[in-house]
């Protein structure tokens, strides 16, 4: 059942500064990023080598740069700039994307605001 395969990074959080409002892009706010790669992990299960897988440390590091390095007014486009690099960089043949503003200026109570995309490794932007 090839195809099923997939890595999941969960709860990575950083403290950005993107927003629509002026006040975001001063004060920033905390995003929780939750990411799966989906890849034939096959060869890696078979070989037991990090060089036939997707390394996580290194996706980590590129979702930080995504998320740290730039600033936005949507977090789609964030969720969008981190599934395309993602896809660029790394083996996997597509990406969900999930990126959570659990202090979006909401006046309200609630318990977290989220975007979640989907692309393939065909769909570049």
């Amino acid at each position: 059942m090839l195809g099923h395969d997939v890595i999941h990074l969960r709860g990575l959080e950083f403290y950005a500064y993107h927003g629509a409002l002026p006040e975001e892009q001063i004060l920033g706010q905390k995003f929780l990023i939750d990411i799966d790669l989906f890849s034939d992990l096959s060869q890696a299960g078979s070989s037991d080598r990090v060089e036939d897988t997707i390394h996580y440390g290194e996706v980590y590091h590129v979702i930080k740069t995504c998320v740290i390095g730039e600033r936005h007014q949507l977090v789609e486009r964030l969720a969008e700039d981190i599934a395309q690099r993602v896809l660029g960089q790394f083996s996997c043949t597509s990406v969900r994307v999930e990126v959570h503003k659990p202090q979006a200026p909401i006046p309200g109570i609630f318990g977290d605001v989220s975007v979640e995309i989907w692309r393939t490794a065909g769909d570049r932007v």
